[in-house]
């Protein structure tokens, strides 16, 4: 049975200690069986709905394209292709009219 490697570390060099793991390189000690909460992503729209993968959303607020003379307007539809773990474009949308683009998650509500 071969083992994961570190999370932390990427060490190959793990072994496993009652139920969990153990990386002697860096001494990273966690359970392979257990969800963690640092690796689910969690992002909020406008109104502090949790969104996901697939979800529709609409925009919020007028926002200007960056590089462009282009504006996507409120109530424009978008669909969420990823939530992505950014600090300020957390979701990769494909927008109706405009095409795949990256959108801060605060500037849209969930349809």
């Amino acid at each position: 049975m071969s083992t994961p490697p570190c999370p932390k570390c990427q060490s190959e060099y793990v072994y496993p200690d009652q139920n969990n793991l153990i990386c002697p390189e860096c001494g990273h000690e966690w359970n392979p069986t257990a969800v963690n909460s640092d690796d689910v992503i969690t992002v909020k729209d406008a109104n502090g709905t949790l969104l996901v993968d697939g979800d529709k959303v609409t925009v919020a607020k007028d926002l200007k394209i960056k590089g462009s003379s282009q504006v996507i307007k409120i109530g424009t539809k978008a669909v969420i292709r990823r939530v992505l773990d950014k600090k300020d474009h957390e979701l990769d949308c494909k927008v109706d009219g405009i095409g795949e683009m990256m959108v801060t998650a605060k500037f849209v509500k969930k349809a």
